[in-house]
Order: C-alpha cells, then structure tokens, then sequence
C-alpha cells in the first residue's frame, strides 16, 4: 500500500518558482489587455468615489458630535441657571418665613408689653 509521499525541499523550491512564474505571466498577459486597463482605472476611480464619500460622512459626524456637545453645555447652562434660580427663590421664601415670624413674635411680645402694662 503506498503512503502519502513527503516533497522534498527542491521539489517545494521548484513548485513555487512554477507558481511565481505562472503568476508574472498572467499579470503581463493583464496588462497588455485594454479591458484590464479600464477595470483598473474604474477601480481606481470608485476608490476615489469611496475616499470622498468617507471624508464627508467623517466630516458630517464630526459636524454633529460637535452640535450635540454644544447642546449638552447649552442644556448643562440651563439646568445650572435654573438650579440657582430655585435657590434664590428658596432663600427668599425664608426670608419672607423668617420676617413673618419676627412680624408675629413682635406681635405677641408687644401684647405681652401691653397686658402687664395693663396691670
């Protein structure tokens, strides 16, 4: 029964030098051929076409990275301004509270004045 046989090193050597040969015929016989030449230039030409399609879909998500980060400052100003204008209104709730309540307490310390006056 015969085995698989094992290449040799020479026999290896020989085999790619036949592929590479085959190889450099076939890509001379490509280029003297005029339709080769077009498929090249058209290749070319939709690379071109992909390259400037790239760098404005590039340029478009930059444009809207850059106005959604501008949103957010604008809606993080928002939220600050509005945050300070609830603490203004609340210190002034407290000081209306605070000048209420002096109000009352100078009320009943005045009826206190005038109930032992009274007396």
């Amino acid at each position: 029964m015969a085995g698989f046989k094992d290449p040799g090193f020479t026999e290896r050597r020989n085999a790619a030098a036949e592929a590479r040969k085959a190889a450099l015929e076939k890509f001379r016989a490509n280029a003297a051929d005029p339709a080769a030449a077009e498929r090249q230039q058209a290749r070319t030409v939709s690379a071109g076409k992909r390259a400037e399609a790239n760098m404005l879909r590039a340029t478009a998500k930059a444009e809207k990275k850059a106005r959604d980060a501008q949103l957010a400052l604008e809606a993080e100003r928002e939220a600050a301004a509005q945050a300070e204008r609830a603490l203004i209104e609340k210190a002034a709730r407290e000081a209306a509270l605070q000048a209420e309540q002096k109000t009352a307490r100078d009320a009943r310390y005045a009826a206190r004045k005038a109930k032992s006056k009274k007396r």
